[in-house]
């Protein structure tokens, strides 16, 4: 499957990531899915409140108001973002739980090169994580 991320959208959320260093940035991706690709239409940037388990917790009512802006504007959860400031870009078990549905999506950035910030696509299939292909338009 090919995830694809605009190229402006990329670099904000990577000049967040690194913003917020040494705590990870996190947020919610928005857009359109189909069989085959899920093109990212908003990336929305919100607080994370937990930061002793070196993961992170969306903030409930900021994530409430995404999903209800994202219903606002036809676009459909697509899953979440976050950075990983030390570490490579791998989902977790976190990234697992928090899974919109069966088929979610994860952008993870690893930050251990600040200048040269990598993003990964990850999907979610019945507890089973597959890496996808990530396209900047």
């Amino acid at each position: 499957m090919q995830v694809k991320l605009k190229k402006e959208d990329f670099q904000a959320m990577a000049a967040h990531a690194v913003a917020h260093l040494p705590e990870e940035a996190c947020g919610l991706i928005a857009g359109e899915k189909s069989d085959t690709e899920r093109v990212i239409k908003k990336v929305y940037y919100l607080t994370n409140i937990d930061h002793t388990n070196e993961h992170f917790s969306l903030d409930l009512k900021e994530q409430l108001a995404a999903i209800k802006d994202m219903r606002k504007n036809g676009l459909e959860p697509l899953g979440n973002w976050h950075s990983h400031p030390e570490t490579p870009a791998r989902p977790s078990q976190e990234d697992i739980r928090l899974a919109f549905d069966s088929e979610a999506s994860y952008l993870i950035m690893s930050l251990m090169d600040q200048k040269n910030p990598v993003i990964h696509a990850f999907r979610v299939r019945e507890g089973q994580v597959s890496k996808d292909e990530i396209v900047t338009i």
